[in-house]
């Protein structure tokens, strides 16, 4: 079994959360990043910072703090535009968070765009967020959704893909990485099928973002849905990519302040890009702390965090995999090497929900129940699973002391069943 060195760039006390007991002996061992990840110092200095030394609104001051948050603010915007690789920061949108990046999406294009009969092609993996908002635009305008399966491995189903994209395909709007089986989507290879029938593609993003470099024109996609409280970010920020010329195209989503060019008693015109579609006061702080957790991320490097999660997460699957009764759902890393830093599983005769609630009880955290894929876990046959999910501050030791308060959690759960 094979020793893995800790990252050298991270220090764990850079992580305040992580250095707390709480209700444990020893100090919280948290494994449910792929929820919601824990802050560094730095994001939380800067958002103390921001309301300390230059809170006021953006765009609308003359003043001097004005200026400085406004400054920050869309220096943020740049800096998502340059992590993503987008050609310009007017393709950048804030959004609370991705679900809003979607319905966005969905909304503003969606209803604008598709017509009665064109199809939307999502797969059964996809988070709610995915799923919904497009359920919501099928039934005003009269699409229809397709949903493409999952192979014998637990990866999409190119195959059924090929079979169920079609000319009256408008949009593929799929998951980067699942967050609940860990597969990372060939989306290029997707992208270029869709183009083939003349579909645009929206990818979420949340669940790679944070874990490997994502390149939006190299992708060849048309919508990218990102959330920063899975960068290491705030909660209630987020953000939606799109291509300018889509973006000038389609109407807005909410009506208000900021959004407008000028307003008349019947009618407004609309202000230009990014600010078309960010009605009222933004999320200021939120975006310059997102803007440093981008930071701290490329600080350490995605290629380097994409490496150390590679082996914890083979570490990870050759622990679970010694465990009796215990089944994996999603492919193996040796089958998708791509795969996220995370395992998704089921114990047979066991609920997910006690596991989590006893492992909790040791100060262990990770996630029960159907992770906000109840398609996916219908599909499956299974009605509730256990998550663990993991990021580049998960150490190996930590990995060695929840197994061993996962298998104490079983042998009790079965003892007393």
């Amino acid at each position: 079994m094979e020793t893995i060195q800790n990252l050298p760039k991270i220090n764990k006390k850079d992580f305040p959360l992580l250095e707390n007991n709480f209700n444990s002996e020893n100090k919280i061992i948290y494994l449910d990043h792929a929820a919601t990840t824990q802050k560094p110092i730095q994001v939380l200095a800067k958002l103390d910072e921001y309301y300390r030394n230059f809170n006021a609104n953006v765009h609308r001051g003359a003043h001097q703090l004005s200026t400085k948050a406004t400054e920050e603010f869309e220096n943020a915007r740049s800096l998502i535009a340059k992590f993503i690789k987008a050609n310009s920061t007017k393709e950048i949108i804030f959004t609370r968070n991705a679900t809003e990046a979607i319905n966005l999406a969905a909304r503003s294009w969606g209803e604008f765009a598709l017509k009665e009969n064109d199809e939307i092609l999502l797969s059964v993996m996809e988070h709610h967020s995915n799923i919904v908002p497009w359920q919501m635009v099928a039934t005003k305008n009269k699409c229809k959704l397709k949903f493409v399966g999952i192979d014998q491995n637990g990866k999409l189903d190119i195959d059924d893909l090929k079979s169920k994209i079609t000319t009256k395909t408008k949009l593929v709007s799929l998951l980067h990485i699942s967050n609940t089986l860990g597969c990372c989507n060939p989306i290029k290879q997707i992208t270029k099928l869709a183009k083939q029938k003349g579909a645009l593609v929206l990818l979420d993003a949340c669940q790679s973002l944070a874990h490997q470099k994502l390149d939006v024109i190299d992708l060849g996609i048309d919508f990218l849905a990102g959330s920063g409280h899975k960068l290491c970010g705030p909660t209630g920020i987020g953000f939606l990519w799109s291509r300018k010329k889509i973006l000038e195209e389609i109407p807005p989503f909410f009506g208000g302040g900021e959004m407008i060019k000028d307003v008349y008693e019947k009618t407004s015109t609309w202000a230009e890009l990014p600010h078309k579609f960010e009605a009222g006061t933004p999320a200021i702080a939120e975006a310059i702390g997102l803007a440093e957790a981008i930071k701290y991320i490329n600080n350490i490097g995605l290629d380097n965090i994409k490496e150390y999660e590679k082996h914890i997460t083979k570490y990870l699957f050759e622990k679970l995999n010694q465990i009796e009764n215990l089944e994996i759902i999603g492919p193996t890393p040796q089958i998708d090497p791509n795969r996220a830093s995370l395992a998704t599983f089921y114990v047979k005769g066991i609920h997910s929900n006690d596991i989590a609630e006893i492992l909790d009880s040791k100060g262990v955290c990770i996630r029960s129940g159907h992770h906000c894929c109840q398609p996916l876990h219908r599909h499956i046959g299974i009605n509730s699973t256990a998550r663990i999910s993991m990021n580049f501050t998960t150490s190996q030791e930590e990995i060695n002391i929840f197994i061993e308060k996962l298998k104490e959690t079983i042998s009790f759960l079965t003892i007393n069943s």
